[in-house]
């Protein structure tokens, strides 16, 4: 009896519609810890990069050459040097076609605003799946849940004599779907709101140092069209 009742022989016992409810959860729950994994990999890197480029570029005095290295590997540039790189060399690329302060810093902001709109794009990437697993797993279970139990409550109908133990293997295979449901739906909504609140707090450390920047390149232009007037 323990053997007939075993998670294993449930499973090959259930019905082709059960055993496709668990097969699509169980490849849901996989798909997820994977994303789950690369993501987390993904938002550390992210994190450790930023920092590591904040550091560089406030201990600096020399924008120019900050740009100069990071032109030296423009393919492999990453997050928060992507925004600088966008910013300061539509900031130079202006600069020498115009005069105009307001056209200058306007273009430069507007360039690191689509940078990181871009940097917003690769790292919220895939997330929305965490978010439907989260959401549609369980009723996916329920639904496989349902239809073993119904199918139970109909062979029940065939016999003269209904007993606990004959109903007892449909009803526990059927709630092994939502178990699974639930076991693939769990992880996803947890790590979805943990990268969630992780993805916002990146996303306002690359707005603020774009902000920031922009007031840097402002400071430059004032210099340079202030000491052409006082020229002329």
């Amino acid at each position: 009896m323990n053997s007939d009742m075993s998670i294993l022989h449930l499973v090959l016992a259930a019905s082709p519609i059960v055993q496709g409810v668990l097969v699509i959860l169980v490849m849901a729950s996989v798909l997820s810890w994977a994303l789950i994994l690369g993501k987390s990999r993904q938002l550390r890197r992210a994190r450790r990069l930023a920092e590591d480029f904040e550091q560089d570029f406030w201990g600096s005095s020399d924008i120019s050459g900050t740009y100069s290295k990071l032109t030296m590997r423009r393919g492999t540039l990453d997050g928060m040097e992507r925004i600088f790189e966008a910013g300061f060399s539509e900031f130079g690329r202006l600069r020498r076609k115009t005069d105009n302060e307001e056209v200058i810093m306007d273009g430069s902001g507007r360039a690191m605003r689509i940078a990181v709109s871009r940097e917003a794009d690769i790292i919220e990437h895939h997330l929305p799946f965490l978010a439907t697993v989260g959401s549609i797993s369980p009723y996916i279970g329920l639904f496989g849940t349902v239809w073993g139990i119904m199918n139970s409550f109909t062979a029940l109908g065939n016999v003269q004599q209904a007993t606990l133990a004959m109903v007892a293997p449909g009803i526990a295979e059927a709630l092994i779907a939502t178990a699974v449901g639930l076991f693939a739906a769990i992880p996803a909504v947890l790590f979805y709101n943990r990268f969630a609140n992780e993805v916002d707090r990146l996303l306002n450390r690359y707005e603020n140092f774009a902000e920031e920047f922009s007031t840097v390149l402002q400071r430059q232009a004032i210099r340079r069209f202030g000491g052409d007037a006082e020229q002329s």
